[in-house]
C-alpha cells in the first residue's frame, strides 16, 4: 500500500501573513513582539529589585496568556568584516592599515574559534476571533516561502465581511499587544512590533536553521 507523503507547508500551522499579524489554520491570531534584553549584573540591587517587581506586576496585571521565546542565533559577523575591509582599502596612513589588518585577522581568529551567539526575545501575543478571517478563492497559502522555494504570492480575494472581520480582531490583538508593550516597558525595554517583513525572515530562519552556515561556507 502506498503511502502519500504531506508537503513540508502541512506541518506548518501558519495560514498567511497580514498587516503584521499571524493568521493560523485553526481561525486564531498572533501579533508578534520583540523585546531588547537588560543586564541585571550591572545594575544595583534596589534596581534589580525593581525591575523584578515591575515583571511581577506585569505578569499579574496580564487576563490573557503569552508566549515568551527566545531564541539563540549565531551572530554573522560578515557584514562588519567587509565594513573593515573596505576601510582598509581606502585607509592611506600605513600604520592604520597595519592595525587594522591586524584587527581583521583578529576577529576571525576569534570568531572562528568561538560561537558568538546573538539572542533573540519574543513575546507571542494571541487572539481568538468570535468569527474566522476567510477568503474566497485563495490562490497560495502564503508560507511557501519560508522553505526557500518560489512562489506565487498573489493576494487571496477576500469578501467585505471577510476584511471587516480581520479589521475588528486585529483591532482587539492590538488592544492586547498595546497593555504587553506597556507593561514590559515599565522594566526598562525597548519593545518593537514585527511587521510582514521581519516575521517572514523570522519564520524563514526558524524553518532553514542551516541556510546562514551553508552562504557561509560558499562565500
Amino acid at each position: 500500500m502506498a503511502i502519500k507523503s504531506k508537503a513540508a507547508q502541512d506541518f506548518v500551522p501558519i495560514k498567511e501573513i497580514r498587516d503584521g499579524v499571524l493568521i493560523l489554520k485553526d481561525g486564531t491570531m498572533r501579533m508578534v513582539l520583540m523585546v531588547s534584553s537588560i543586564n541585571l549584573a550591572l545594575k544595583s540591587g534596589d534596581e534589580q529589585q525593581a525591575v523584578l517587581m515591575q515583571f511581577q506586576n506585569f505578569l499579574n496585571s496580564l487576563e490573557f496568556s503569552t508566549q515568551i521565546f527566545i531564541q539563540s542565533r549565531r551572530l554573522d559577523i560578515r557584514p562588519y568584516l567587509s565594513r573593515l575591509e573596505e576601510r582598509l582599502k581606502e585607509e592611506m596612513n600605513e600604520l592604520l592599515k597595519i592595525q587594522i589588518f591586524e584587527y581583521i585577522g583578529f576577529i576571525k581568529a576569534v570568531t572562528t574559534s568561538t560561537n558568538i551567539m546573538n539572542k533573540l526575545f519574543l513575546v507571542v501575543v494571541p487572539y481568538s476571533p468570535p468569527r474566522p478571517v476567510t477568503a474566497d478563492a485563495p490562490k497560495t497559502s502564503g508560507i511557501g516561502g519560508f522553505f526557500g522555494k518560489k512562489t506565487e504570492n498573489a493576494d487571496p480575494v477576500l469578501t467585505q465581511s471577510a476584511i471587516d472581520a480581520f479589521e475588528e480582531a486585529r483591532s482587539q490583538l492590538e488592544q492586547r499587544s498595546g497593555i504587553v508593550r506597556q507593561g514590559l516597558s515599565r522594566t526598562g525595554v525597548h519593545i518593537l512590533t514585527l511587521g510582514n517583513e521581519e516575521l517572514t525572515e523570522l519564520f524563514y530562519h526558524l524553518f532553514n536553521p542551516g541556510e546562514e552556515q551553508k552562504q557561509a561556507v560558499v562565500k
